[in-house]
């Protein structure tokens, strides 16, 4: 086999003597060949080790997803925080100077029975007992004896228009005779009412409670029939609370799954400073809060960033920043390295915001000046990260959320009498929320109608710090001529046209 002849020239060569281009050549190509694989190993170095964090992140996702699937699968059983500790911390307030005021039931403002509890003679060790003093023990029970009324109602014809007339007594809730003579009173069917749709109590359970509380015989059917004839007479101070809502100037809307007749719709929930209304439509869209407030309110809405609320363009929007926290501390769950600085950065700002707020609410301890410095502050770090360039996909879908909503972030430092969350709204929509998971909707059209104007008038009651039993008796025995006039006045709502 021939040699190349530059390899046999080069040979000879002395060291000090230059090499020939062809062996140039070759030790050029010789080097990289070395840097590629200097590079090459890197690159395999580092991705092994992002395949080893890659095998651990795997795991542990597996393993939240089997416990939230075991999880999903025993909601009857308490929720649990893990394995106890081993030393937990002793329960209760702590001891000292800073325990507070001592709580205890007060006496009762009236007494409608007194039992003298005498002395025993003899002491149980045998001796004989000494002195007689008095103190006093009070004792506050629920009446267990039902009252039941009979009303002779007195009647007669009209010699006008021969009209059968018949008197009617104030604890009257209805002028019904014959079969449907025997009813249940007001203070009876306000309790129903309320225990169904306020507290979320099944029909079953509200007839043991009547048996066994007061011993009174109650169906579900007849439970479920008063709980419709009180939402048909409280149907006036309902559309005067909306109204009430289409006229304030601040509005906190949310929104939640609901099921009627087996069907998924949407509970919406307004609430104001005054009062609050409830609302089950078949649609989770713009046309359901346009239908409330209409297409041209020009109020302050403080949403959770739900889409169709954007399409009140007149409308100033605080976008829920409590919601904004909760995003980023999910993002934080999983995110790792990198990818955990724009949640931490978006959450520090939403906190320094919360601050700004606390301080200007206090008074005296940030003048005006200050406020507008500290918001143009706040509002050059948002812009800051809204520059930022993310890879994460998780943290660029949540700074396109921001990027859209970027003037509505901050709006709460500009503006006085508005929160900065939506706390109202998802204070409000809890309970039915909580109902839910009881009797899981309603199961006809009837009885969404009746739970959107008895949640809506507790609610309102609640608010406006009006005893909800006391409102809904004397609704139910107003006069029907006079009911709307009663009902609306009692709840101070303007009475619908």
């Amino acid at each position: 086999m021939k040699r190349h002849p530059a390899r046999r020239a080069c040979r000879g060569l002395s060291r000090s003597r230059p090499r020939c281009w062809q062996c140039e050549a070759l030790g050029v190509e010789n080097t990289a060949l070395v840097e590629q694989n200097e590079r090459l190993l890197k690159e395999n170095q580092r991705l092994v080790r992002e395949n080893e964090a890659g095998r651990h992140e795997i795991a542990r996702l597996r393993q939240s997803l089997s416990q939230a699937q075991r999880a999903a699968k025993r909601q009857a059983a308490p929720f649990s925080k893990g394995v106890p500790k081993v030393d937990p911390k002793r329960r209760g307030r702590k001891p000292g100077s800073q325990y507070g005021v001592r709580a205890h039931r007060t006496p009762p403002p009236h007494i409608d029975q007194t039992i003298d509890v005498p002395r025993p003679d003899r002491c149980p060790c045998g001796g004989q007992v000494v002195g007689d003093e008095i103190d006093a023990q009070y004792q506050t029970e629920i009446p267990v004896k039902a009252i039941h009324r009979r009303f002779h109602v007195h009647f007669g014809r009209c010699t006008n228009c021969g009209r059968r007339v018949q008197g009617r007594h104030p604890l009257q809730t209805s002028q019904a005779l014959g079969a449907a003579a025997a009813q249940l009173g007001p203070q009876a069917q306000a309790m129903v009412a309320t225990l169904k749709d306020e507290v979320g109590v099944s029909y079953g359970d509200i007839e043991k409670i009547f048996l066994r509380g007061w011993g009174i015989s109650l169906t579900r059917g007849g439970a479920a029939q008063i709980v419709l004839r009180v939402g048909r007479r409280l149907d006036e101070p309902y559309r005067g609370i909306l109204v009430v809502v289409r006229r304030s100037r601040v509005v906190y809307p949310d929104e939640t799954g609901w099921k009627v007749a087996g069907l998924l719709q949407w509970m919406w929930v307004f609430v104001t400073r005054t009062v609050t209304g409830f609302v089950i439509r078949p649609s989770r869209g713009h046309d359901v809060p346009e239908q409330i407030l209409g297409r041209d309110w020009s109020g302050t809405m403080v949403h959770d960033g739900w889409m169709p609320y954007d399409f009140f363009e007149q409308a100033w929007h605080q976008q829920c920043l409590g919601h904004i926290q909760r995003r980023c501390k999910v993002l934080l769950e999983t995110a790792s390295r990198g990818a955990v600085r724009y949640p931490r950065a978006v959450l520090q700002l939403t906190k320094d915001a919360f601050a700004l707020r606390d301080r200007r609410d206090a008074g005296g301890l940030i003048s005006p000046h200050g406020v507008s410095v500290a918001r143009g502050r706040l509002d050059s770090r948002l812009e800051r990260l809204l520059q930022w360039r993310l890879s994460h996909p998780a943290n660029r879908r949540l700074s396109g959320h921001l990027a859209a909503h970027r003037d509505e972030l901050l709006v709460f430092l500009k503006r006085r009498g508005i929160e900065a969350t939506s706390w109202p709204a998802d204070q409000a929509i809890r309970g039915p929320v909580a109902n839910r998971k009881v009797f899981g909707g309603n199961r006809d059209p009837a009885g969404a109608r009746a739970l959107e104007r008895i949640g809506s008038v507790v609610a309102t009651c609640v608010k406006r710090r009006i005893n909800v039993v006391d409102y809904l008796v004397r609704v139910l025995c107003a006069a029907p001529h006079l009911r709307a006039h009663v009902a609306c006045h009692l709840l101070g709502v303007p009475r619908p046209p």
